[in-house]
């Protein structure tokens, strides 16, 4: 089995497409075109170009591309704002809103047009959004999978609560934890492959994959491709094998 991923792209188009031409190399020479492509979560927010994330996430699928595409807490909070200028995402701390400077959700606003964020009435900010954003835009943010399951591997945005069956987990964990799933050492059955949380490297930790290589916050966007339990990062010089610990 061979299946790509990508860590959080958080609005950056260019970074994505890069990813994207390293799999298309990759792929050509391993000879298999139709291997999935598994998208983390935390497609929006900080980057500049949110919407050409989200248009050429769409335009890919519809053309029949393998691709998946994961919930991430910003693509929640981004859904939130558009259905309700007051959302308040529980997975945020108290007083904080996606339109705070700290999380990016004014960037995501200003690839649709609309400028203001932190400085506008939260109502007239969200009246201009519900015009400026596309339905097809929201549908697809609605529709975003909050897990994917390859054989042993799990896909998810931020992780797994350990000890619950993966198929009774929480969307607020899959979307946010952080502590109780990063310091767990044990088996969540299968390997789970996250972002949500920035690392300086992709890092194997025997039990899950961190991707999070903070393109939100300047640094690359990390793409890697899982074959055969082996784990190998793309770069533009070839794969470089991403080792768990001994």
């Amino acid at each position: 089995m061979r299946i790509y991923a990508i860590g959080d792209i958080h609005g950056h188009l260019a970074k994505l497409r890069e990813a994207h031409d390293l799999i298309a190399e990759d792929r050509g020479m391993a000879g298999d075109p139709a291997a999935e492509v598994v998208h983390v979560g935390d497609l929006v927010d900080r980057g500049p170009d949110s919407r050409g994330v989200i248009d050429f996430l769409i335009e890919g699928m519809a053309r029949g591309e393998p691709w998946v595409a994961l919930k991430g807490n910003h693509d929640r909070m981004f859904e939130g704002f558009l259905g309700d200028p007051d959302h308040y995402d529980p997975g945020l701390r108290a007083g904080l809103h996606w339109t705070d400077p700290r999380l990016g959700g004014g960037e995501t606003l200003l690839s649709y047009g609309v400028a203001g964020a932190g400085e506008r009435m939260l109502f007239d900010l969200h009246d201009d959004a519900v015009q400026a954003v596309p339905e097809a835009h929201r549908r697809f943010v609605r529709g975003l999978a909050l897990m994917h399951r390859a054989g042993d591997l799990v896909f998810v945005h931020a992780g797994v609560r350990p000890g619950v069956p993966l198929d009774r987990q929480a969307e607020d964990d899959l979307l946010w934890i952080r502590r109780e799933f990063l310091e767990d050492t044990r088996d969540h059955g299968g390997l789970v492959v996250h972002g949500h949380t920035p690392v300086d490297a992709v890092t194997h930790y025997g039990n899950r994959l961190n991707l999070d290589t903070g393109a939100g916050y300047g640094r690359p966007l990390s793409v890697v491709v899982i074959e055969d339990g082996a784990v190998w990062q793309l770069t533009a010089s070839g794969r470089v094998e991403v080792r768990p610990p001994r």
